[in-house]
């Protein structure tokens, strides 16, 4: 029975899975388990279970389904720790698990652990594996390194065409994911390019496969950011990318299934960084850690919003002399931050894409001053208009109409203006415009808001 046949039969599988943990028997869990086919159906159902009752299912399924358990493992979002999973094991049960493990998951996993408990698990894999897996623990865990794989299949370049199908038969059958992407190389392992399984069935059996190469479209080094992998893997639209050493070698290759959960985590990161929330916090952290990385962003804006604030102290006598800028002043405030946030928004995004630094980022500033004040113009007209009838309900000076649709077309063309022009101006200086753009912008725009409608009201109506 699988989690989705569970379902259809009105019982959820995480509470039939419960059930069997706590009164059933060895068998039936077993049952249980045997009706899941995939992976990730499997880690949805360990996420919600106790460290103990996840290392028991664990437990049944290493000796006789390892490649599910490496599956469930390798599936779990990191925030759960799977690698304390993997950890409780016993050194059979690892062994088998790590074995159905690509190598560089298995090394994200690893890595993750403490440190008796990394030695330990290293030393119940077989020596050539934990070698591996030590070798691309070395990298950083953000790098080309740190997310390649080793499985890769590979070709000389003086075999024959029927000497590489045998040689990409047997290596295929080794291996637990094939992309059916074939590199070539040298006798001192430099990457020659890539062969297609096409070209090679195709070909005559004694064509050298140096005649059938082409060049690879691209190559990443080791050190390389995992988030330029993800650039340079969409870009081409690629299934695996090469990683090559300074001299060319062939060292392994980034994945597109790994290229997918590198662009949502940064995704996550850059969302996180936006709204001022640091990326540490965990999705399903507890709230004291929410607390203790949010509370001083809050206070950092506290004193920005003062800043703003100080600005309305100064015309202290106008508002109290027209009551209705009141009423006025948090719209012309809140429409310039949105303009802004928007600005800011696509700013960040173009930013965020290597094509675009090369590019004339200046012109994205005049683009969106020219749009905010193409919007200014149109939400301060419908502004005016209703500022006009209630001076008209109101008895009060209707130049207030005037003055909003001023400071309406203003302060939105300076919201324009600083979403650009800001995170253009961190980014030049080595700053993540996404961490910190978002509080310059309103701050600005809420201060120049009040400044332009006050100013303005003192100079028309007063």
């Amino acid at each position: 029975m699988t989690a989705t046949a569970a379902a259809d039969h009105d019982v959820d599988p995480i509470d039939e899975l419960r059930d069997l943990l706590e009164v059933g028997s060895d068998a039936q869990l077993r049952t249980f388990l045997d009706g899941i086919q995939h992976g990730s159906d499997l880690a949805d159902l360990l996420e919600q279970l106790d460290d103990d009752d996840r290392v028991r299912v664990l437990q049944l399924l290493a000796p006789d389904d390892p490649a599910l358990a490496a599956d469930a493992l390798a599936e779990m979002e990191p925030d759960e720790h799977p690698e304390d999973s993997l950890a409780a094991l016993d050194p059979a049960q690892i062994a088998a698990v790590v074995a159905e493990l690509s190598d560089d998951d298995a090394a994200d996993m690893i890595g993750e652990m403490e440190p008796a408990d990394r030695d330990r698990v290293l030393a119940a894999l077989p020596q050539q594996d934990a070698g591996d897996i030590r070798d691309l623990m070395a990298y950083d865990e953000e790098s080309a390194g740190g997310i390649m794989t080793a499985e890769l299949v590979t070709l000389r370049v003086n075999q024959t065409a029927a000497q590489a199908i045998d040689e990409v038969r047997r290596q295929a059958h080794e291996m637990d994911e094939f992309y059916g992407i074939v590199f070539v190389v040298d006798e001192r392992e430099v990457l020659q390019g890539t062969v297609s399984l096409r070209a090679l069935v195709t070909a005559d059996p004694s064509t050298a496969v140096r005649e059938l190469v082409q060049d690879p479209i691209a190559v990443v080094l080791p050190e390389t950011d995992q988030e330029e992998v993800g650039r340079v893997v969409s870009k081409y639209n690629l299934t695996i990318i090469p990683v090559v050493d300074g001299g060319g070698r062939l060292l392994g290759g980034v994945t597109f299934d790994d290229v997918i959960d590198i662009i949502e985590a940064e995704s996550t990161e850059d969302l996180f960084k936006f709204v001022s929330v640091s990326a540490e916090e965990e999705v399903r952290g507890g709230w004291r850690d929410a607390v203790r990385l949010r509370l001083p962003w809050l206070f950092i804006n506290l004193l920005t919003a003062f800043a703003a604030a100080s600005v309305v102290y100064l015309f202290e006598d106008t508002v109290s002399k027209v009551s209705l800028l009141a009423v006025c002043m948090p719209v012309i405030a809140g429409m310039g931050g949105n303009a802004g946030t928007q600005a800011l928004a696509v700013t960040v995004r173009r930013l965020a894409l290597s094509s675009e630094r090369s590019g004339t980022p200046w012109n994205v500033v005049g683009k969106e001053l020219l749009v905010g004040a193409t919007n200014g113009l149109a939400t301060g007209l419908a502004a005016s208009g209703a500022a006009f009838l209630l001076c008209l309900a109101t008895d009060t000076n209707p130049l207030l109409a005037a003055v909003v649709l001023m400071a309406m077309l203003l302060n939105l063309t300076v919201g324009g203006f600083a979403g650009a022009f800001v995170p253009t101006v961190l980014e030049r200086m080595g700053v993540d415009p996404a961490v910190a753009s978002s509080i310059f912008v309103t701050t600005f725009t809420d201060m120049c808001g009040f400044f332009l409608l006050l100013g303005l009201a003192s100079r028309l109506l007063l």
